[in-house]
């Protein structure tokens, strides 16, 4: 889409907000400082007769259902923050999770069967109606030839036009933010929408999505804090994945917390520690857990679906992430600030005591409250006002995992009002900091290192080898013999590595044993 048609895209679908007044609504006027309430009155008086008509969540779902994919991931984000906008707003946004308007099962078959080359019946005895429908695909319950049932999810008919559209609208509204609010550039605008684009890109090939779904499911399968079905893999294109059936009920229907047997607070718990599970351990997560791609069965066993979206980290950001969290689980402010220089998300020029003051302010009030006696709201706009002060930017490679943290804690809080995330996370934080940071894993890491050392001082002393030898063989045969160049024996260099591997092991074994 052209610079200007993306512009155009943006200006519509303002106006479709303010026509349907989910941009200021009118029910927020009392909460909006004067100035604010006098211009979104100004905008009402554009709104058209479904304003009229419904609460603020469900004029906004059906504005953003109209928008496109972008606009439904956004708004199945806003729904998992009940605690920040509300039960009855992130109730009425929930219909974006799974609950879209299907296309006819027709065309699902004709997909189904134009992407696997071969007719419907032929692998899918029994092919029934949709049962789900999200932004870019539907799901169908389907049955094997030997009887197991079966997800079959089809993506929309054009999907990749309409996503190509909102891509470059998303782009626009980045230059443009990025252009008009200097202080947003910290945030990295542009950065952010081009994560949200690759992660979209992934989406539309479901070969991919398959692909993290065994994956994941290996992972998964190492706690049991969460499952991942089977991917049957006849039945999987670029626009067809078929996964076994999911047990259990959807958590985006709100009878599904109420199944006999349930343990609400095992489910909440088993949720965070799935994911810190998968991102520290793994360095692999699923990082779009919202309600509609999260099954629910007694007591407490929980699986995912859809795994179009998967984050990764790397060792880096693994340690990173795992000493912050032990850091603020210790309450040990010093090290979580000193770590967040170290990894460079705060600028070398700020003051580390002050930041870890500035993170004891946030912390203290938080430990040993229950997640209803915490407003998240206030807390986030706290955070915000710490990372504007310490000149904090965003880190595109840490995106997935900060949207999917805030998913989760928001997930977690609907299925128990007092979850604790803290003390569902020390388990996994400490299991991954006493192994990860124990004496036998630095010898492993010191041994490693010297090893690796020593492959390189073998490679330079083959090169120098290599050199040699050109050198020779460019020399003229009447001239005579030039000096050779002076270079360190290939024999030193092996023994320089020796020397530095042993040293090494012997430091790490003194570390050891001193510990």
């Amino acid at each position: 889409m052209a610079e200007g048609g993306a512009h155009l895209r943006l200006v519509a679908a303002a106006w479709a907000l303010v026509r349907a007044d989910a941009l200021a609504p009118r029910e927020l006027d009392p909460l909006m400082p004067a100035g604010v309430r006098a211009v979104a009155g100004v905008l009402r008086l554009f709104s058209g007769s479904a304003a009229r008509r419904g609460r603020p969540g469900e004029r906004l779902a059906l504005a953003l259902e109209r928008q496109g994919p972008v606009a439904i991931k956004l708004g199945q984000f806003l729904s998992t923050r009940a605690d920040i906008f509300g039960i009855a707003f992130a109730e009425d946004l929930s219909r974006l999770k799974d609950r879209l308007d299907p296309f006819p099962v027709a065309e699902a078959r004709a997909e189904v069967a134009a992407a696997l080359g071969r007719p419907v019946e032929s692998l899918f005895p029994e092919f029934g109606e949709a049962v789900a429908a999200a932004s870019l695909a539907q799901a169908h319950r389907a049955r094997l030839a030997d009887g197991r049932e079966v997800a079959v999810k089809v993506l929309r008919p054009g999907i990749e036009k309409r996503v190509a559209s909102d891509v470059a609208a998303l782009r626009a509204a980045a230059a443009l933010v990025e252009s008009w609010a200097p202080a947003s550039r910290r945030l990295e605008p542009r950065a952010f929408a081009e994560t949200v684009v690759r992660a979209l890109e992934l989406e539309l090939d479901l070969r991919f999505e398959a692909a993290g779904a065994d994956e994941l499911r290996g992972v998964m399968a190492h706690d049991g804090y969460m499952r991942g079905p089977a991917v049957v893999w006849e039945g999987v294109a670029k626009r067809v994945l078929t996964l076994e059936w999911a047990p259990g009920a959807p958590l985006s229907d709100p009878a599904s917390l109420d199944a006999e047997g349930l343990d609400r607070p095992a489910l909440a718990n088993n949720l965070t520690r799935a994911f810190l599970a998968q991102a520290l351990d793994h360095g692999v997560f699923h990082a779009d857990l919202h309600e509609g791609n999260l099954f629910a069965a007694p007591p407490a066993r929980l699986t995912a679906v859809d795994f179009g979206i998967v984050g990764r980290l790397g060792p880096a950001e693994r340690r990173y992430l795992a000493q912050i969290l032990w850091g603020f689980l210790r309450r040990d402010y010093a090290m979580v600030s000193a770590v967040h220089f170290d990894a460079g998300y705060v600028p070398a020029q700020h003051d580390q005591a002050a930041f870890a003051q500035a993170l004891r302010a946030v912390g203290e009030p938080v430990f040993g409250r229950t997640a209803s006696d915490v407003s998240m709201g206030r807390l986030l706009a706290q955070l915000f006002e710490i990372t504007a002060l310490f000149d904090m930017r965003l880190r595109p490679e840490l995106v997935l995992l900060q949207k999917t943290m805030v998913t989760v804690e928001g997930v977690a809080r609907r299925i128990d009002p007092k979850h604790d995330i803290w003390a569902a996370a020390e388990p996994v934080v400490r299991r991954w900091i006493l192994r990860e940071l124990s004496p036998a894993t630095q010898v492993r890491e010191f041994v490693r290192d010297a090893r690796a050392a020593l492959s390189a001082f073998a490679k330079l002393a083959e090169r120098e080898a290599e050199l040699d030898a050109e050198a020779a063989a460019a020399q003229p045969p009447s001239a005579a013999p030039a000096e050779p160049p002076e270079r360190t024996h290939p024999g030193v260099w092996f023994a320089f590595g020796a020397a530095a591997s042993a040293l090494s092991f012997a430091l790490a074994m003194a570390y050891f044993h001193g510990h």
